[in-house]
């Protein structure tokens, strides 16, 4: 009879083992769901929670037949589909750690990348086979390379190589819940992408986490939009998985085909959007008068959401809002604007809507200052946190992993806020992003809120630049909605009226968009570097 594992508390906030894991609960929703849809793909087929156990179980065969256990890692560079989740699950069944890489990634980037973090197999999108030509010769520790849907001279094909393997469940490999079950490279805001490393048991917490504040009932329907190199892609996927509800899986975020699922009577009730996703979403042409009655909840974070948008959102789409912030790949969501935070804005509160919530379930919070001492309440300082979601390191980088893991389980990610009396938390954008100007602090996020309000502003980002007489100046990059016109002398005078005298932009640079990564999130560091004269269309000094 096998042995079972025993939890065994640690004293710290850990376990030396858990006796269910992720890479069990594909196994456990196909014996409780087994007939039940997993996933609705974009062309509207269906997908049953057997079928996909059984294809996902044929690729864990394929994969131990490659020699992939625990500690070893699978990499992915692919777009949204069914065989991309099958690895995921895949990968964590066999306890494994499953690595995405940012399908926009240049040769270069993907190269350092998995010199990094040493994949023995890659699995890739056809579509990107012409961009890692060549790849397995240059990395010595790729064994294999696999491409999902198409087949190729120098990869096998997916489909191929699963063709008449078992489809039976397999002898489970139990995972640590301290090992690596995700190692996700950061968005690179701040420099060169960091390796996250995920334990199965931040995993298992994560999803705990999300699946409480969002209220997930068996009859939904979930939309997640975020690719699966994203921490709200795979953890919203795994959510999913483990409570056994259908996800509606698209291989790409695009407008027209979200929009036209929402509005769909059998059409997702819950989905997630970054702001810059629903602000396009509620740009499609006919949104505006669409139905969307079957939408229970919309889930928005991983960027700032300016009240005006969200207040516009709440009005079209009548359904529940929920706002999660966090660190999403090292700390999952430290805070949550919940359904009724949003209600109570919309009844007359709507100083709410400018917060990102109090701190979520299980999650402690405390606002310090550089050496980790609280500050008053409303005193701004860095946000720090305590919880089960909480990584396990940067991957080879023992000092940073230091810096924000400082010991009892605390984390530090840089953001700075404070706490108000009713225990919301208000955002003042990162450490690295705020402005100093003739011995000031200045707060990039809280003049972008209120820039945002302007009519004519459609985007909008504040840096910081170098000034002889303030040390720094205050710089605005600013979208300007289409078939509206402003100029820097109006945008002046509306920061004037709204805005403390040292805090008000002398710059008012107008751009046709904002350098972004995949997750929406602005390149403040690229818009430092810009120069008016090359990027701008219109604009200045003012």
């Amino acid at each position: 009879m096998q042995s079972v594992p025993i939890t065994t508390y640690q004293g710290d906030g850990s376990y030396t083992s858990f006796n269910v894991l992720p890479g069990d609960w594909l196994r456990l929703a196909a014996r409780r769901a087994g007939d039940t849809t997993a996933l609705i793909l974009g062309d509207g087929r269906r997908v049953t929670y057997n079928q996909l156990n059984h294809r996902v179980n044929q690729l864990v065969d394929l994969l131990r037949e490659q020699g992939i256990g625990p500690g070893d890692r699978v990499a992915t560079m692919a777009t949204d589909g069914l065989r991309h989740v099958e690895v995921l699950l895949a990968t964590l069944k066999l306890g494994a750690t499953f690595m995405p890489l940012n399908f926009r990634l240049s040769r270069r980037e993907a190269d350092v990348l998995l010199s990094r973090g040493e994949p023995k197999v890659l699995f890739h999108s056809g579509r990107y086979t012409e961009l890692l030509a060549g790849i397995q010769d240059q990395h010595a520790s790729l064994e294999h390379v696999v491409c999902l849907d198409r087949k190729t001279e120098e990869a096998g094909f997916y489909e191929d190589l699963l063709l008449g393997r078992p489809d039976a469940e397999p002898a489970p490999k139990q995972a640590g819940a301290e090992d690596i079950a995700i190692l996700a490279f950061t968005s690179g805001t701040t420099g060169m992408p960091k390796g996250v490393q995920t334990s199965y048991r931040m995993t298992h917490s994560v999803c705990i986490v999300q699946l409480l504040e969002t209220s997930m009932s068996r009859s939904d329907v979930y939309l997640t939009s975020s690719p699966l190199f994203h921490s709200a892609g795979y953890f919203q996927t795994l959510m999913c998985i483990y409570f056994a509800v259908p996800i509606l899986l698209l291989e790409q975020f695009e407008p027209v085909e979200v929009q036209s699922w929402l509005a769909r009577p059998d059409g997702p009730t819950a989905v997630f959007l970054v702001p810059t996703m629903l602000q396009t979403v509620m740009n499609v042409p006919g949104a505006r008068e669409a139905n969307y009655d079957q939408l229970r909840i919309i889930s928005y974070g991983a960027a700032p959401m300016p009240p005006a948008l969200l207040r516009e959102a709440m009005e079209l789409f009548g359904c529940d809002f929920t706002n999660c912030f966090g660190a999403g790949t090292e700390n999952g969501s430290a805070s949550w604007l919940t359904p009724a935070d949003h209600r109570r804005a919309a009844a007359g509160e709507e100083r709410l809507l400018g917060s990102v919530g109090r701190p979520g379930v299980g999650i402690e919070m405390r606002i310090c200052d550089e050496d980790l001492n609280d500050v008053p309440t409303g005193t701004v300082g860095e946000i720090v946190t305590r919880n089960n979601c909480t990584m396990s390191g940067y991957l080879a980088m023992p000092e940073r992993s230091a810096q924000s893991l400082p010991g009892d389980g605390w984390f530090r990610a840089g953001d700075l806020g404070y706490l108000d009396e009713e225990g919301y938390l208000w955002l003042n954008g990162r450490a690295n992003d705020m402005i100093i100007r003739g011995g000031e602090n200045v707060y990039p996020l809280e003049i972008e809120h209120v820039l945002s309000e302007h009519a004519a502003v459609s985007e909008i980002a504040v840096v910081g630049v170098p000034d002889d007489h303030w040390g720094e100046a205050v710089r605005a990059w600013v979208v300007v909605r289409p078939g509206v016109q402003t100029t820097p002398a109006e945008l002046y005078a509306y920061s004037n009226e709204h805005l403390g005298r040292y805090k008000v932009p002398t710059e008012y640079w107008f751009v046709s968009e904002l350098p972004k990564n995949a997750s929406g999130k602005v390149l403040k560091r690229e818009l430092t570097d810009w120069s008016p004269g090359v990027a701008a269309v219109g604009g200045g000094a003012v």
